[in-house]
């Protein structure tokens, strides 16, 4: 298991022409990973970044920021077509950048919390379907595996809870597609986390550590042991990052609804999140072994 920080803690959009300095930040606290949030793909230059993480000795992780014009199962053919363009940079972003794979909530769009009729919701499913099968096969082919992540119910009226993520893996039928889960989603609509992790079993890619209240990992209610005790029984090894906001980050607090300070610091979230986040699965994995 190796950890992570998703550059929204600090910045956005990410540009690697202002933002590289944020990698000492990362490289500093002890991190493995650095994900990057791709808002903007015009702001990276891939080969630049790739220099910048390999002279730090830091791995990449790809998350994708899906808005309403980056709709893989829109019903206007238009921004269905700009998401796919959209996350087929993010897939050859990351084979350029020997990231393994790409992260977020690709089967739609995010903020996109609406009750549909019947029909429309099967027409929407078989639009990410037919979509995230395109994707999945071209991110293959390059060596590089989809996570699609489960949204809370007021960011997403589609993928909810993981049963509803293994459905659409199902229905895709990749091997490249499985689950990037994240604990503050988690918190809100799983029954139990822990038994969702297991359930996911093999099918789990990516891992996003984020409290309750968006602070500081370990610093609120989501239920930590559990959670490290079913990464540790499902076998999980890949990466653990810290995602969160705050208000120093205006454009992203306005859209996920930070009104507060949650957190000393910027910096205080990633560092103190990372401590917690190592003695606790070190814990629970030594106990499994």
């Amino acid at each position: 298991m190796y950890f992570g920080a998703n550059t929204f803690i600090w910045v956005s959009p990410f540009s690697t022409d202002v933002h590289l300095s944020l990698l000492d930040k990362v490289q500093s606290m002890g991190f493995d990973v650095l994900e990057i949030a791709v808002e903007v793909p015009e702001l990276i230059d891939v080969q630049t970044l790739k220099a910048a993480l390999e002279s730090r000795g830091l791995t990449a992780i790809v998350c994708g920021a899906f808005g309403p014009d980056r709709n893989l199962s829109s019903d206007d053919a238009t921004t269905r077509q700009h998401a796919v363009e959209y996350l087929r940079w993010c897939i050859d972003a990351a084979f350029e950048l020997g990231a393994p794979l790409v992260g977020g909530p690709m089967y739609s769009a995010v903020g996109k919390p609406r009750l549909e009729e019947a029909a429309e919701r099967r027409a929407e499913w078989q639009r990410a379907v037919e979509k995230l099968g395109a994707m999945s096969a071209y991110a293959g082919e390059r060596g590089v595996r989809l996570a699609f992540e489960p949204l809370n119910r007021f960011e997403t009226d589609m993928v909810n809870v993981v049963s509803q993520g293994l459905e659409l893996i199902e229905a895709v039928g990749s091997p490249h597609l499985g689950l990037h889960l994240d604990t503050f989603h988690m918190h809100l609509e799983e029954k139990d986390s822990g038994a969702a992790i297991r359930s996911a079993g093999e099918r789990l890619f990516h891992v996003h550590a984020c409290e309750n209240d968006r602070g500081v990992p370990g610093s609120g209610q989501v239920r930590w042991k559990e959670i490290a005790s079913a990464l540790a029984d499902v076998g999980y090894d890949a990466a653990v990052v810290i995602e969160s906001f705050t208000p120093e980050v205006v454009s992203i607090a306005r859209a996920v609804c930070i009104w507060r300070e949650i957190a000393p610091s910027q910096d205080a979230i990633a560092a103190k999140g990372l401590a917690f986040l190592r003695d606790l699965l070190d814990v629970a994995y030594d106990d499994e072994t």
